[in-house]
């Protein structure tokens, strides 16, 4: 029983990881349009695209209903080496992505904070890659959002 009591008071006391915070950009056009904008952004600011996953798409290629949403997974490794090499568990959030998607139509990107996305790891929040990638989302989801 103490066992149970102490186990129930360390559990109690132990702190859960804050929430992440969420950049939300409003975007002008169509899902399709917001993405395409965001896919030429990367590419021309010398980024690469490695995947771009059609949610809605594959919602319904098996015959279910979902809005329209695409995942666009990029990167570049001038840009995400450095927090690599602070902690090689960065590569679990890293390429950068952003969710392009219909909120009852309003298109939106959404992309989670850096310094958030790397608070588990051994990137600090004020470190230098954290600041580029903060501000290369900011002007890649600026340029996609078309306004």
């Amino acid at each position: 029983m103490l066992r149970i009591l102490a186990l129930s008071l360390a559990v109690a006391g132990t702190a859960l990881p804050a929430a992440a915070e969420f950049v939300r950009v409003e975007a002008t056009g169509t899902v399709a349009e917001a993405a395409d904008r965001l896919e030429a952004a990367v590419t021309q600011a010398g980024a690469r695209v490695f995947a771009r996953v059609d949610h809605g798409g594959g919602a319904a290629s098996v015959d279910m209903e979902l809005a329209d949403a695409e995942l666009l997974v990029f990167g570049n490794p001038m840009l995400g080496t450095p927090a690599l090499q602070a902690d090689l568990r960065a590569g679990l959030v890293l390429p950068l992505r952003v969710l392009v998607y219909d909120d009852g139509g309003q298109t939106v990107l959404l992309y989670e904070n850096p310094a958030d996305m790397f608070a588990e790891f051994d990137v600090p929040a004020d470190a230098e890659v954290v600041q580029r990638m903060t501000g290369a989302l900011g002007n890649l989801t600026g340029a996609a959002a078309g306004q």
